[in-house]
């Protein structure tokens, strides 16, 4: 250390110590090999003579080694052998081990390829679903899993496709088999609603035999019958009855639902399948333009409704969430509103009653049909009393039809009835009863004619077609007593007035036709309470329990008979205008001819032909009308004298006039028609009369100074009447000088006509004033 502090003569020192050490070890060394020369020199010795032994030794090693490596080649050779197998017993075992982790990998691919090729897509996702959470991860090192892992999403999209593909086939074949799924359905909901009534029936057939035993026996008959065809049938059908599921293959539906469940794309699948039924309702629910034609239009279109909606129902059941209640509720309450629109749209076009009634049949059992599978059908039946209303309308217009075609072929003469096998097929016809005829004896006449009892069949099959339509609308018994009498009431209020009022103002219809349709509908009113019974029994309603509409048939004919008797009046005017037109006086002639005038005894004739016709008439309606004929030829009569075109009557003329008055006054003494108190008929000539004996007696006197007392003898005598007549007779003795007696034998005489005629003048003026 000194030596490295650079100490002075450290260096020095240094060595001088280190020689003399070296020196010290060098005698050691020599001491102790001197020490051991000897030992040494020995082991020499010793080793030398091991030398020849080691020799010895190292040939036989030598030989040793050699004989032992030729022995050992061969081992050596197995043992490679063995260390080469071994190895590839280490590689078997390893690849069995791999190929035992491949194999279930390579086993469900190849499983997976089949079932896409049978099309078990469903199960080919699961079988993905293994591969992948599975089987993969366990070889994932190997290039032949990359290549499967790279594959399962494109096999995916192929399934989503392949299945979305079947599901637009299956909503194809859906919308083209809708009408068959739907027909299938409401066949069976017919043939159970036919199976029902016919139970129901069975069980009413007694009622109301009392009043229309015979009629209940045929009932009861046909009741029978049906129900038994009813057995049969629902017999022969029981084992073809065919659901949905029957007639449309619904696995594409399912498959499609669960595969996009499994891919997680569920929800996608329920808009898309929504969206596309929707667009089906749509073109479902429009119908074709001439839908209206046919019935079969119509069965089409509910056919092709209701196989939408059952579809709709058996998808809602046999699936979880793809279709909703919310979602069907929705749909049909859009179709209903479209389908109620097209139905009141197209049934306005009927005109027809038969298919109208075939319609409201085909929307009863789509109603039902569908009320049975869960949608409310209210609003339908609603609209079937608007189809009802329409319903009448058109039975109204046909039966219009029917009552003119009976009212044309009418000959409007009683009917004869030449035994009594007829007469009880007339009266099995129209409830006709009177105890005087049948004392007659055979051959005899019923008072009405032939139109009479088909009208009252044709009311009573008016019922019927009435009734028809208002069976399968769900309403009781009272309900529907009501609409019958309703339809009735409209039909003989409007439709067989009409046709009444009609028939009475054809020009073409004469007296006697007149007379025999006042008789005629004096039958048929007494019939009205014969109808209510009928319609009280057809519906098993008691007219005493309840309180039923009346029919209004009673003022129907009440109308119809007062319109005939006023054209009756009104014919027997024209009738007697018709005689005065003919009427041809010489109002100039200087005496009368001794005898009534030919026009007015042709017409008397007349008359009185005519009043015979009357006898079956009603007393008032005879007597009112022979009355106004009489009135109305006092009037006639008195116009003819009074015509303005008429300037001059001679003394002669008068008389001529007076003998047809005469003549008239006899006609109205006769009594044409019984019934009238003493001399009333002749009251209507009573203005003629008074006029007449005034210029006849030439009773100025007594006319002036009685004038206007209750006791005047003529009291019926107009002042301005009488100056009319008389200024006429006046003209005339200025011109044929038919007053020249007077002027010969009293010149006073002429004074008191002019004196008259101021007089007559003054009376006019007051009354006048008066007035």
């Amino acid at each position: 250390r000194s030596v490295y502090d650079d100490q002075p003569n450290a260096h020095q020192r240094f060595m001088e110590k280190l020689d003399a050490c070296i020196r010290n070890h060098d005698r050691e060394i020599e001491k102790m090999c001197n020490f051991h020369h000897q030992g040494f020199v020995d082991a020499i010795t010793e080793l030398l003579k091991v030398r020849a032994d080691a020799e010895k030794l190292k040939v036989q090693v030598t030989d040793t080694n050699r004989r032992l490596q030729d022995a050992g080649k061969e081992v050596i050779a197995q043992t490679e052998e063995i260390i080469r197998c071994r190895v590839q017993q280490r590689n078997i075992t390893t690849v069995v081990e791999k190929l035992r982790l491949c194999l279930p990998v390579l086993e469900m691919y190849s499983k997976l390829k089949e079932q896409m090729n049978v099309k078990r897509y469903y199960s080919a996702l699961k079988t993905m679903e293994q591969l992948e959470n599975l089987y993969l991860p366990r070889v994932s090192q190997y290039r032949f899993c990359q290549i499967m892992i790279e594959n399962l999403p494109k096999l995916r999209e192929e399934i989503k496709e392949i299945s979305m593909s079947d599901l637009k086939d299956f909503l194809e074949s859906i919308r083209k088999h809708s009408d068959r799924i739907g027909e299938t359905a409401m066949k069976q909901a017919q043939q159970q609603k036919t199976f029902s009534t016919a139970l129901q029936k069975q069980n009413h057939v007694n009622y109301g035999r009392n009043m229309h035993l015979g009629r209940s026996r045929i009932l009861e008959s046909k009741n029978e019958i049906t129900l038994k065809r009813t057995f049969e049938e629902d017999d022969e059908h029981e084992e073809e009855v065919l659901t949905a599921q029957d007639l449309v293959d619904f696995s594409p539906v399912y498959r499609c639902l669960h595969i996009y469940s499994v891919l997680g794309d569920g929800e996608i699948f329920e808009n898309y399948y929504r969206k596309q039924r929707r667009k089906q309702a749509r073109l479902v629910l429009q119908p074709q333009s001439s839908m209206h034609e046919t019935v079969e239009g119509y069965r089409r279109y509910f056919s092709q409704i209701v196989g939408f909606f059952v579809v709709e129902d058996h998808i809602l059941h046999v699936t979880q969430g793809l279709v909703t209640r919310t979602y069907t509720d929705e749909l049909w309450n859009m179709a209903l509103s479209k389908i109620i629109a097209v139905l009141r749209t197209h049934s306005s076009y009927c005109s027809d009653p038969d298919l109208v009634l075939e319609l409201k049949n085909l929307i009863v059992v789509f109603a039902d049909t569908l009320q049975g599978y869960g949608f409310p059908v209210n609003r339908l039946f609603d609209l079937l009393f608007e189809i009802r209303d329409q319903y009448n309308e058109t039975l109204l217009k046909k039966w219009s039809g029917l009552f003119r075609d009976i009212f044309e072929a009418d000959n409007y003469s009683p009917i004869p009835v030449a035994n009594e096998e007829e007469y009880k097929i007339v009266i099995s016809k129209f409830p006709f009863q009177d105890p005087e005829l049948d004392k007659q004896s055979f051959p005899k006449k019923l008072p009405m004619s032939q139109s009479v009892p088909q009208i009252y069949i044709q009311v009573k099959e008016f019922i019927y077609a009435s009734l028809k339509f208002s069976e399968s609308l769900h309403r009781s018994s009272t309900e529907i007593d009501d609409m019958l009498r309703k339809s009735t009431n409209l039909l003989l209020t409007r439709t067989l007035s009409s046709c009444l009022q009609n028939l009475i103002k054809k020009p073409h219809m004469g007296l006697t036709e007149l007379v025999q349709i006042i008789i005629n509908t004096t039958h048929l009113e007494q019939a009205c309470k014969y109808l209510e019974d009928f319609i009280s029994n057809i519906t098993n309603i008691s007219q005493v329990t309840v309180h039923t509409a009346r029919l209004y048939g009673l003022s129907t004919f009440k109308d119809a008979r007062h319109a005939a008797e006023g054209e009756i009046y009104t014919k027997l005017n024209q009738k007697i205008d018709e005689f005065i037109q003919i009427a041809d006086y010489d109002w100039t002639m200087s005496e009368s001819d001794g005898r009534a005038s030919g026009y007015l005894m042709d017409l008397i004739n007349f008359l009185r032909s005519t009043f015979q016709v009357f006898t079956h008439l009603p007393g008032k309606v005879a007597q009112t009308a022979c009355m106004s004929a009489c009135q109305h030829l006092s009037t006639s009569l008195m116009q003819m004298l009074l015509d303005s075109e008429l300037k001059q009557i001679s003394m002669g003329a008068i008389q001529q006039f007076n003998l047809d008055v005469i003549q008239c006054e006899l006609f109205a003494s006769s009594e044409p028609v019984p019934g009238f108190q003493g001399d009333t008929l002749q009251l209507a000539f009573i203005d003629l009369r008074q006029l007449l004996d005034l210029f006849m007696v030439w009773d100025w006197s007594t006319y002036l100074a009685d004038y206007g007392q209750a006791t005047s003898k003529y009291l019926r005598v107009n002042p301005s009447t009488a100056l009319t007549l008389l200024e006429k007779m006046k003209d005339s003795s200025k011109k044929n000088n038919i007053f020249a007696q007077f002027r010969k034998n009293d010149r006073d005489k002429q004074k008191l006509i002019e004196t008259v005629v101021k007089q007559l003048r003054s009376l006019v003026n007051g009354m006048s004033q008066h007035t």
